[in-house]
Parts: C-alpha cells; structure tokens; sequence
C-alpha cells in the first residue's frame, strides 16, 4: 500500500519516498537522519527537492550520497550544487562519468526536437522543459564511479544494475529488501512525449542507443522485484519482469 504524504511525495516502502519534480521523480532513501538521493532533478526544481528533504526531517547536509541514473539536465539539475555547498559525493556507473563531467553531451539536441515537434506533446513539453533548466549547463565536476561491485555502503543499500542505452551508462538500482526497483529512464510509466501509460520505452529520440535500451529491458527482466520506481511517471506495482516484457513488446511494435 502507497501512502502519499503529499501530492508530490509517495511512501513507497518503509523509509523509501518518491518525489514528483518537473516531470521528472527522484528518490529518498532515509535511514535515520541521513539519507541517499537518486537524481535530483531539473535544475529549477533545486528548491522542491530542498522541499523534499525537509518534509522528511531531512536536510542537504544529511545527504550522505547522490546517486545518479544518468547525466541528462532533468536528472542532475542540483547534483553540482549540493556537492560544493555541502560536499556531497556524486556517484555513477564509470561509463557514465565523463558525460556528467560533460566531456560530452549525450543528451536529445534542440534539433532533434524540432524535427518532432509534430507529434502530440512535443512542443509543450519542450517549452517546460527549456524553462525548468533542461539546457542549463550543469557539469558535475568532481564525478565518482562506484567504488565497487554489489550493494552500496549508503542508506538503502541499493544495488547498480547498469542498463545502458538511454545513456552510455544508464544505471537503475535495486532495493533488494524492499523489492523496489528504482529504474531511472530504462522503463518509464508516463510521459508528456507518450500517449501510452504504463510501463513503456521513452521515445526514439531520448535514447542514446534504442538498440541498446531494448537490451536493457532484458537485464531488468531478470531483477527480483514488485514495485518500479520510474524516472518518468507513477509507481507501477506488479512484476518487474513483465513489466518489461510489456514495454518490449510496446517498443516493437
């Protein structure tokens, strides 16, 4: 059972809250008075992720890691901020490190989105997207790689499941003991840019490699979970695995 403790706020499972920003969700593993942060958002939703923090008891300095599941703007719109201001560890999957550094730009280019913006939702997402920061340059500059394989030493204990494909190093994490799968942009529920709901791909154009986020949807076809936290969208509770099947099964048509 999903208790919302505000609207943007959802109690997953004990001590594991989702939050709604800018169309985009993080996640707050609590453990006490310290805490895990997977993404952060868009760089204008810096003051609801504040926000965030403090309805929980929290504050920037409990933080005790930001986890990242990939380097696009609507993920790590505070990522650098809280790592000067409060130094604050930024981890990631290796391959994803020097995208966060912006030693490139993986990211959907403005071109790109003209060319689609034909489709439904397009524009209007666009729009929000452009003043809620999506092409503010926001590098981290003092990136990490996970120090090691399997479960993190942080509030959550989650586990990288590196998905690649949206990005080169698209990573989800898994709450083994809760059967929570945090899952980033590998499997999003909703979208502006989709008319599907439920579990699904993002749109050609966000992906990186398609061929590659196809693949990964058979790595999280083989988690143990119930619950997907996406990046993009509500909670989906039920199989992990046939969730997806079911976003495969959409992509291919």
């Amino acid at each position: 059972m999903y208790k919302a403790l505000r609207d943007d706020i959802v109690r997953v499972d004990d001590e594991i809250y989702s939050v709604s920003g800018s169309n985009t969700n993080w996640v707050i593993l609590k453990d006490g008075d310290s805490c895990t942060l997977i993404d952060t958002g868009y760089p204008r939703d810096h003051a609801a992720l504040l926000t965030s923090l403090d309805a929980l008891g929290l504050t920037p300095a409990s933080v005790a890691a930001i986890l990242v599941t990939h380097a696009h703007n609507d993920h790590i719109g505070s990522a650098e901020r809280l790592r000067v201001e409060h130094g604050t560890p930024v981890l990631m999957h290796e391959d994803e490190v020097p995208h966060a550094r912006r030693d490139y730009l993986d990211q959907v280019s403005v071109g790109q989105v003209l060319a689609q913006a034909w489709r439904p939702g397009v524009l209007p997402w666009a729009v929000h997207a452009l003043r809620a920061g999506g092409t503010t340059p926001v590098p981290v500059h003092g990136p990490r790689p996970f120090p090691g394989q399997g479960a993190l030493d942080l509030p959550g204990a989650p586990v990288p499941v590196h998905t690649p494909g949206h990005t080169k190093g698209h990573c989800a994490y898994l709450l083994p003991t809760s059967g929570i799968l945090v899952s980033g942009d590998a499997l999003v529920t909703a979208h502006p840019t989709s008319r599907l709901a439920g579990p699904q791909l993002l749109p050609d154009m966000f992906h990186t490699d398609r061929a590659r986020a196809l693949d990964a949807l058979t790595v999280i076809e083989g988690v143990d979970a119930d619950v997907v936290v996406p990046g993009h969208g509500p909670l989906h509770r039920g199989s992990v695995q046939e969730a997806a099947t079911t976003a495969r099964e959409r992509a291919e048509r």
